[in-house]
This record gives structure tokens, C-alpha cells and sequence, in this order.
């Protein structure tokens, strides 16, 4: 089902037109001496592109831009990108409170930027003439992405200052960190509104709807772990009647396909000028193609290890790929598969894959020929309908309740797809046993989709799992990502220091 995606946006005129943008301090007043609310704020045209440009900051690589790269902060991608700040030095333990640029620095100053521009979009449609419903909508819309941006800020740096309306300057050098706890509340509270006001389908493709608030808030409690509400937020989700597993794992990923039944938000690009299209999705490209991107990030050995066998006999170790779960090929780019009819690696070359041995295809937008050098066309999926199943098959793994029908939904995984038939795993497992199987699914279904990194931390395994080597194709060792161990402080992002420094009553994380 191919749908055409519906508007644009000029982020640098919304962000004058709102009369604020961001720098590199969390907030920033625009100069006032340019263009004014007295002059905008007129009418709905003016409401939907302040809209728009708050939509456009989603696309930021500091907020869901990098696609597919956040997954370099696990063991199961490498990025080679040497610049500060990156996903590189947070996978590998690197990273520091002074780093400058990058993930640290940007997503802190991106969601500010949404917050920002959300409470001034608050503000001023009140100056708007709008039918009530109209009005409901658009706030709605507003509230659910300001709601991404605290949950956001919630699960990477802790709890943080809650702004809530235009402060001067001066306040905003006041402010202290709120409570963790506190930042979620905020953030379902946002979401809460956004499922009042919110229909099941946006009167425009790619807005947001009551199906997308209503999945961003049971990731948020599945995030805080709290098991019984994520089970009560999933009543609501199903009970919508919207939302199905997409018959093709392989299609669900293809430009031709996007907006299917499967996916309840995601971030929409169009093929055109830069900053409209999907840069990192051209990045993660192998060399060698059209379009030839950085192949960055690339899969690791240890994401190859995950996929099983079909009938769940051992690995063949002289004929590894025979007979794998689909996923594998359907998600990574390994030697002897065939991209856009070239033989890799022989044929198809790349910076990273070349030293890994492998390459990401999910996310990358195999065979679309660009418009624009650098700029594609794919969407990136935020959040799809299997991961409402396996958040559902957590919280009734991890309350106890119902360990079969945990595993029989792990099992629709496994199975229920025309391009995906995975021996299904035996209803008549522990709790450890199943919490175990939950955890490699959730790994192999999303692996390419940036969210395992929220997983390690949510559950806690990064001592488990660490240090891990990471390996060339010709065995040689690349890098250690985290070689001293992983600590408990790593479960959270340090503030930056230049934003310490800008407001000195944020106080620091632990162990930062």
C-alpha cells in the first residue's frame, strides 16, 4: 500500500515565525526585533506551520533522526564515526559529561527545543479563532509530541527541569531538576490529553492519532517498568480495532508498504530537499549501490549469533546462514547475499562492513533510487504493533500471571507472519525461562529499529553483558566497548556540562 506523504516543512521559518529557537543552551529566546506573534498567530494557516515545525524536530538525529544508529549503543552494532558525542562513545563507555556535540549534547537541546516550541504553540492558539473540535486536535497533537520529548529526557538523562509555559531568562537559569518520576507523570500527562482530543485516524497522513498516544504512553510505563498499567493501556490499544501484525516482515520495512497496519507512529519523510528526506537511513547504505551511503552503523557478530535456526537445531558452523531465521537476512547484509543485485562484500563495499564483515538492509531503503543525493524518501517507524505484543508478553511474564499466553504471543511472532516461521517456543516455561525467550525476541524483532539500548537499561543487564569485544571480519579485534565494566551511572546520560554551566542549579548524576 503505497500512501503519498502529505506536508512539508521549513524548520528555520517555523522557528522564526514561533519567535523562538534553541542554540546550543537547552532554551533560547529568539530575537524579538524580527518576526512577531503580533504578525502570526493570524489563522489556521499559521497555526498548522507552527505545527509543522515542532512535527520537524522528531526528524533531529538528537531525537528519532538517527534511526537505526542507536543501536551502535548495544553490542549488537558498530559505528566507525569518530566525531565527539556520538552514539560510538556512548556504546563503548566513553563518553563524559565535557564531551562536546553528538547524542549528549543534542538530545538534551532538541527536546527542549519541542518543549519550547510546544508551550509557545499553547500559548498562542488561543489568539486563533477555531472551531472548538479543531482547536482540541491541534493541541492534542502538540501534547503528544511534547510528551515524546519528556519521555525522552526521562529515560536518557533522569529526571529534569519541567517547563511548562514561556519563561524569561532569568527563570530559566533558576530552575532545578525535577524528579524522575515526575518527568514521566509529565510525559502521560501529555499523552493522557492527546488520547482525550485524538481521533483513530489523523485527517492527515503521518499526524498524530489516539492509537500513537496511547503506544508512546505504554512505552512509557513499560520504560518504568510498571507491568499492570502497561496491561491496562493495551486494552485500550486493541480495543481501537486499528492495529495488526503486517503480513510481510520483509514489507513491513519497504517504501511501498509504509503506514500499514502494523505501525502506530512513525517519522515521515518525502524524497526532495535536505531535511525533508531520510539522511541516516542513506547512511546506513552500503558503498557500491546507487545511492551509495557509509554502511554506518554496521551489525556485529553478536547480533548474528541471535537468530536461531529455523527448527531450532545447532548452527551449521560450515554453512552458518543456511536455514536461519528470516529476520537475519531480511535485517543484515552479510557475506554471500545479494544487495540490489550485487554480490557483498566482493560487490558492494563500505566503510564499516568492510572491517565488521556485515551490513545493515532494514531501514536503508534497498532499490529507491533518490531524488536528491543523501535525502530518502523511507519513513523510520517509532513504535509498530509488535512491540505492543511483546510489551504485553513482558508485563505478563514479569507479574506472573499468565506465562502461556505470554509465550503464545511471542509465538505469533515467531509464526504468524507469511515470511517468518520460527519453531514456537513450549508454553510450559518458567518465569526465568520466559523472561529469557521475551528478551532474545525483543532482540532479533528490532534489531535496525535504535530501542535496544532503552532495553539494557531498563532491565538492567548491562553488567551481564559487558565488556564486549568487538571483532573484524578477519578476526582481529576492533574495539572493547566498555572495558573497565558497565556501571550503574551508565543507565543515564551525564548532563552536559556546558548546560551546568549555563544553569548551575542542575545538578549531575551519580558517578558523573
Amino acid at each position: 500500500m503505497k500512501t503519498m506523504k502529505i506536508f512539508k516543512i521549513n524548520f528555520v521559518l517555523v522557528a522564526m515565525l514561533l519567535g523562538t529557537a534553541c542554540g546550543d543552551d537547552f532554551l533560547e529566546v529568539y530575537p524579538t526585533d524580527r518576526i512577531t506573534t503580533v504578525s502570526f498567530w493570524q489563522n489556521e494557516s499559521d497555526v498548522k506551520l507552527a505545527l509543522n515545525g515542532i512535527y520537524s524536530v522528531l526528524k533531529h538525529r538528537g531525537v528519532y533522526g538517527s534511526g537505526p544508529t542507536f543501536d551502535a549503543i548495544t553490542p549488537y552494532a558498530y559505528q566507525w564515526a569518530h566525531w565527539n558525542g556520538m552514539e560510538k562513545q556512548i556504546g563503548n563507555g566513553s563518553i563524559t559529561a565535557s564531551t562536546s556535540g553528538g547524542l549528549l549534547n543534542e538530545r538534551w537541546t532538541m527536546c527542549y527545543r519541542i518543549i519550547n516550541f510546544s508551550n509557545d504553540f499553547i500559548s498562542n492558539i488561543e489568539n486563533v479563532e477555531l472551531a472548538a473540535d479543531v482547536k482540541a486536535t491541534y493541541l492534542g497533537e502538540v501534547r503528544f509530541i511534547r510528551g515524546l520529548a519528556y519521555a525522552l529526557l526521562a529515560e536518557t538523562y533522569g529526571g529534569v527541569p519541567i517547563i511548562l509555559t514561556k519563561l524569561s531568562t532569568e527563570e530559566i537559569t533558576s530552575l532545578s531538576r525535577n524528579t524522575l518520576e515526575e518527568t514521566w507523570a509529565q510525559a502521560i500527562s501529555d499523552y493522557d490529553f492527546a488520547v482525550q482530543n485524538l481521533a483513530p485516524v489523523s485527517y492527515e497522513l503521518g499526524r498524530a492519532t489516539k492509537g500513537a498516544a496511547l503506544g508512546m504512553k505504554m512505552r512509557a510505563y513499560l520504560y518504568q517498568n510498571k507491568y499492570a498499567e502497561v496491561l491496562q493501556v493495551i486494552e485500550q490499544i486493541d480495543a481501537l480495532e486499528m492495529y495488526d501484525l503486517f503480513p510481510s516482515y520483509e514489507g513491513l520495512f519497504k517504501l511501498d508498504n509504509e503506514n500499514n497496519e502494523e505501525v502506530l507512529f512513525d517519522i515521515q519523510y518525502i524524497a526532495g530537499e535536505q531535511g525533508q528526506g531520510n539522511f541516516f537511513a542513506w547512511l546506513a547504505l552500503p558503498g557500491g549501490v546507487a545511492a551509495a551511503g557509509a554502511s554506518d552503523p554496521a551489525p556485529t557478530q553478536h547480533i548474528i549469533d541471535e537468530y536461531e535456526m529455523i527448527d531450532g537445531s545447532a548452527v551449521d558452523p560450515n554453512n552458518e546462514f543456511e536455514g536461519r531465521d528470516p529476520r537475519l537476512d531480511f535485517s543484515i547484509l552479510r557475506p554471500g547475499a545479494t544487495f540490489e543485485g550485487k554480490l557483498y562484500p566482493s560487490e558492494v563495499p563500505n566503510h564499516t562492513g568492510q572491517r565488521v564483515g556485515f551490513g545493515l538492509r532494514k531501514n536503508v531503503g534497498e532499490g529507491i533510487a533518490l531524488l536528491t543525493p543523501r535525502v530518502s524518501p523511507l519513513n523510520f517507524i517509532v513504535l509498530r504493533y509488535a512491540d505492543v505484543l511483546l510489551a504485553k508478553a513482558e508485563a505478563l511474564i514479569e507479574t506472573n500471571q499468565n506465562i502461556p499466553e505470554a509465550i503464545s504471543i511471542i509465538n505469533r511472532i515467531r509464526t504468524e507472519r507469511t515470511d517468518v516461521k520460527i519453531t514456537s517456543l513450549s508454553t510450559g516455561l518458567s518465569q526465568e525461562e520466559a523472561r529469557e525467550k521475551l528478551r532474545h525476541e525483543k532482540v532479533v524483532e528490532f534489531f535496525g529499529e535504535g530501542i535496544l539500548w532503552a532495553d539494557i537499561k531498563r532491565w538492567k543487564i548491562g553488567q551481564d553483558i559487558y565488556p564486549v569485544d568487538i571483532k573484524a571480519a578477519d578476526g582481529g579485534l576492533i574495539e572493547v566497548k566498555f572495558p573497565n565494566g558497565y556501571e550503574d551511572r551508565h543507565n543515564l546520560l551525564p548532563i552536559p556540562d556546558n548546560e551546568i554551566a549555563f544553569n548551575n542549579n542542575l545538578e549531575q548524576n551519580p558517578g558523573w
